[in-house]
């Protein structure tokens, strides 16, 4: 026999190392160690099956040896393609997809042609979007093997990928050459079908309507989708111009399907009706839309559509009809698919008045009009209370949304929409407390909703009362461990759930654990992007490509959510508070401020109380010792459950981790640019901060956040002596375009010019004015306190008037006026607790 030189292996265990491939191909991974043991008895030095041994201990839940054993392993044959290959799946497996790549490339240095490690690569260069190395590595699989589907499949996808439409068509259609040559056995009608209109989607993409209008008529027959085919080709004949035959498709795929929205703003753009219409085409969208109701009756989308285009009496008359009918059945949402119309004041009185008058009648004579013959429902009374106390609501008139929805819920006490009402009345009057209260009573009700005690769990957590929200939530999990009893939300990504509580934990003042939550929201999305891996092999094989394709430009575009959004821009602003100092805890230290001596002593037993419930009674601890000790084995407990680790760190460093996907995918949203600003300045990256300010503008010139940013950089700038100069030169450039006249600039003046332009604008930008007089010159704090009180106490919201009391506390340091303040703002908003003296 031989001696054994390298990776070469006697006969004998050359066939065993073949069983341990196989084991990992078939996952029978024990099976596997166990002959990787075997081999390594005689060759502990073996480099290959050392790192299969590691491979087979990685999925067997033993991280740390897997990595000793396959870096060993890789000690000793550092040419090994297979070695390469195991620690690539071994960092792939990890989620460290950049090693991984490193990995395969040297794995392909030894073994140019091995089709699996090819494949692997393949997959993830996709899942890091590199498309230009995707498609080498597509057109070396092609080369390989050109009779595989897939590969002529995935070569196509990789020149779509990279906006190379006709040479991705000229890929699809060699390959569809190739199977009427051939004959291929074993291609279903579904993937011809979904092949064909995967081809035509390119050739939409790619601009040439007439061309793809061509290829939609020729491959009919092959189409199993006639839904989506029909839907193709109308879109592509209003694309094209052809509005005329558009129409006439369009008015099909209606008549197979009258409650879909699209399909009818389809026809009337074929029609010529867009977004901006004048009196003549509003008749006509109307007498259209009346054509179509008529064919129509029991379409809810079509009766609703004429409320968007109809004004005045117009749409009086039609809101009539709409509502009638409505409010007859008991419909709950009638309120919330009207919101739209409320952005239009003049639309919002006429319903108001219609609403109102069928109130009067309804309660004196039991019709909606007093001319009317046939008495309605005693439940159509109830109904209009409850659309009226949703509009005061909006109006934000709590007196009157309150004694409307207090007669209703006289009138059917048991109803659970009722009290849902009623809580969302007074939290937006400004008494979460009092909300939480009855949003509870709604939830006892009816025990088995689970929306009912999901919306009761958010109100918990906005009143901060963790304890009994995490109990109410509790009901509806599947964790039945006391060490864990929410882990199951975890499991589910329950981003809700993790977003307010975040939230209120800023409000308590607990940075650590509130951004616990705001991590554990990032990590969900980072699940979700991992998730997409497996669809990059599966949607090949099973044909589903325009949906992969919608799938990849969704998992681009991830992190625009709003549950993301709303997370990165409480983490940022969290991680700002800190790096300044104490500004964290200024919900918590104002709030006491503004307390009356009363109010502070009940929040102070409050607090206490919430202590002694959550350590529990002295003889319950015991009681339950044996229990918490199985648990704990059972499950490792949360090692820094304040959130420490996140909070002691470089608070700039992790707040850019956040805020570049906001800059990045949702650049339109002023928050973005504002908290760019605000960042980059604090990190002296004076053009980064430019570039978000000069996008700033572009949004909204005249926000108040941007104003106090624009003096804020401007001052940070004239006071840093260690700047280079080209980027002196690139800012000076550029202040024109931000403050209307060149270096140096009078930022004096550019601040009274605000003021002076906005003293009649919204309340926000007043303050914002009066706090720029500040920034600029503390000595200006009266004249600012001055502006502040010009402000008109109609034109405020409770999130500002809260704002306003708090910078006439903190900014101007006028306490005086700030209680003067508190009691008008008492007056306007007489369920605020904020605002409330105990």
């Amino acid at each position: 026999m031989a001696t054994v030189q390298g990776r070469a292996l006697p006969a004998k265990e050359s066939g065993v190392f073949k069983s341990i491939l196989k084991f990992y191909e078939h996952k029978q991974y024990k099976k596997g160690l166990k002959s990787a043991e075997q081999i390594l008895r005689k060759f502990p030095d073996h480099g290959e099956t050392l790192a299969m041994k590691g491979l087979f201990l990685s999925h067997l839940d033993k991280k740390e040896e897997a990595h000793e054993f396959i870096k060993k392993g890789l000690k000793n044959d550092l040419r090994s393609h297979i070695c390469w290959h195991v620690y690539g799946l071994l960092h792939r497996a990890d989620k460290n997809y950049e090693e991984a790549i490193k990995c395969y490339s040297h794995a392909l240095k030894y073994d140019k042609e091995n089709m699996q490690i090819i494949r692997d690569y393949s997959l993830l260069q996709i899942q890091m979007r590199n498309y230009e190395g995707f498609n080498d590595t597509r057109q070396q699989m092609l080369t390989l093997k050109p009779a595989n589907r897939m590969y002529w499949i995935g070569l196509a996808i990789s020149y779509h990928l990279l906006q190379k439409y006709e040479t991705a068509e000229k890929v699809l259609t060699s390959f569809e050459e190739s199977l009427n040559e051939t004959a291929v056995d074993g291609v279903v009608d579904f993937e011809n079908s979904e092949l064909a209109l995967y081809k035509n989607m390119i050739i939409e993409e790619s601009g040439d309507y007439p061309k793809a209008l061509e290829h939609l008529k020729s491959c009919r027959s092959k189409v199993v989708d006639q839904r989506a085919w029909k839907e193709a080709r109308a879109r592509l004949l209003l694309l094209d111009g052809k509005n005329v035959e558009a129409e006439v498709e369009y008015r099909n795929l209606i008549k197979e399907n009258p409650d879909c929205h699209l399909y009818l703003e389809g026809l009337l753009r074929s029609r010529g009706f867009n977004n901006e219409l004048d009196d003549v085409s509003i008749e006509k969208v109307t007498r259209l839309l009346n054509e179509l109701r008529s064919k129509y009756p029991r379409s809810h989308v079509i009766k609703r559509s004429p409320l968007k285009y109809a004004k005045g009496a117009s749409f009086a008359t039609e809101m009539d009809e709409y509502l009638r009918p409505m409010f007859r059945k008991g419909v709950p949402s009638l309120y919330i698919s009207l919101k739209d119309l409320y952005t239009d004041t003049e639309k919002a009185a006429i319903i108001e008045d219609l609403v109102v008058g069928y109130a009067a009648t309804l309660k004196s004579v039991g019709l909606f009009a007093k001319d009317d013959t046939t008495r309605e429902p005693p439940s159509a009374y109830l109904w209009v209370l409850y659309f009226l106390a949703q509009h005061f609501d909006k109006k934000r008139d709590t007196a009157k949304a309150l004694e409307l929805i207090d007669e209703a819920i006289e009138h059917t006490p048991t109803l659970v929409e009722l009290l849902m009402c009623k809580a969302r009345i007074l939290k937006h009057g400004g008494d979460p407390a009092s909300a939480m209260k009855v949003l509870n009573e709604a939830r006892q009700l009816d025990l088995q909703d689970r929306f009912v005690n999901t919306k009761c769990t958010k109100y918990m957590l906005r009143n901060d009362d963790m304890l009994e929200a995490e109990k109410t939530i509790s009901l509806f999990t599947r964790s039945q461990t006391d060490s864990e009893p929410l882990s199951d939300l975890v499991d589910m990504q329950c981003m809700w759930f993790a977003l307010e509580s975040g939230k209120s934990y800023v409000r308590q003042g607990k940075p650590g654990r509130a951004l616990k939550k705001f991590h554990q929201i990032e990590r969900h999305f980072v699940d979700i992007y991992d998730d997409q891996f497996d669809f990059h092999s599966y949607s090949l094989r099973k044909m589903t490509l325009r949906s992969y394709i919608d799938l990849l430009r969704s998992e681009d575009v991830l992190r625009r959510h709003p549950f993301y959004f709303q997370a990165a821009v409480s983490a940022v602003k969290v991680y700002v508070g800190l790096h300044t100092g104490p500004s964290i805890d200024d919900d918590k230290e104002n709030a006491a401020a503004a307390l009356s001596a009363a109010e502070r002593k009940k929040a102070l037993r409050k607090a206490k109380k919430a202590e002694l419930k959550a350590g529990g009674a002295p003889g319950a601890a015991d009681k339950n010792a044996t229990d918490s000790a199985a648990a704990a084995k059972k499950k490792n407990a949360d090692a820094d459950p304040e959130g420490a680790k996140l909070v002691n760190v470089d608070h700039l460093a992790e707040a850019t981790k956040f805020l570049r996907p906001l800059l990045e995918l949702s650049p339109g949203r002023i928050e973005s640019q504002v908290l760019g600003c605000e960042v980059y300045l604090h990190k002296k990256k004076y053009l980064l901060a430019l570039h978000a300010l000069k996008k700033a503008v572009v949004i909204d010139a005249a926000h108040p956040d941007l104003h106090r940013n624009l003096l804020n950089f401007y001052l940070a700038y004239t006071a840093a002596t260690d700047l280079p100069a080209p980027v002196r030169t690139v800012i000076e450039a550029e202040l024109p375009s931000l403050f209307g006249s060149s270096h140096p600039v009078d930022v004096a003046a550019f601040s009274a010019a605000y003021a002076a332009s906005h003293k009649t604008s919204s309340a926000a930008h007043v303050l914002a004015a009066a706090e720029g007089l500040v920034i600029v010159d503390e000595g200006k704090r009266e004249e600012g306190a001055a502006l502040v009180d010009g402000i008109k106490t109609e034109d405020l919201t409770l999130e500002v008037a809260i704002t306003i009391n708090r910078s006439l506390n903190r900014v101007f340091k006028d306490s005086k006026r700030a209680a003067d303040f508190r009691a008008k703002a008492q007056k306007l908003f007489p369920y605020a607790v904020y605002f409330k003296d105990v």
